[in-house]
């Protein structure tokens, strides 16, 4: 059994960030549009978008660009720096997670083990996206 560590980073007061919105920048960068990377993450586009925006805000650097509709449809990309939130974020979250494995090797042989709901029925579609 090997415990599960999930960050989340309080740079100060509503600037935040966590797994629901590196997995939002890496969907973002994978479908090239907030509304598609919303959709594969089971989140609504108001809701990514409210997450897109309270990233915009917390930095001095963008961290996406989106491009109006029209022709050839909008779309969006991540920026250097939203990639390199995603690379930080990920390096921080295994070197925690090795670290987390190292200081409860004495715990967790005493954890009792329930077993879990077939399919992962009951858990909502992003949680399970972002333990992937």
């Amino acid at each position: 059994m090997t415990p599960a560590i999930r960050i989340r980073i309080d740079f100060s007061d509503n600037v935040n960030l966590g797994p629901g919105k590196i997995a939002l920048l890496e969907a973002i960068k994978s479908t090239g549009s907030i509304s598609d990377a919303a959709r594969s993450l089971g989140m609504s586009y108001r809701r990514a978008w409210m997450l897109i925006n309270s990233l915009k805000q917390g930095f001095s650097e963008t961290v996406t660009v989106s491009s109006t509709g029209g022709k050839g449809g909008g779309g969006a990309r991540v920026t250097p720096f939203g990639m390199s939130l995603i690379k930080q974020f990920r390096l921080l979250g295994r070197e925690i997670a090795r670290l987390g494995v190292q200081r409860m090797a004495d715990i967790t042989p005493h954890v009792i083990s329930k077993p879990g709901r077939p399919d992962g029925v009951g858990k909502r579609q992003l949680a399970r996206k972002l333990l992937q």
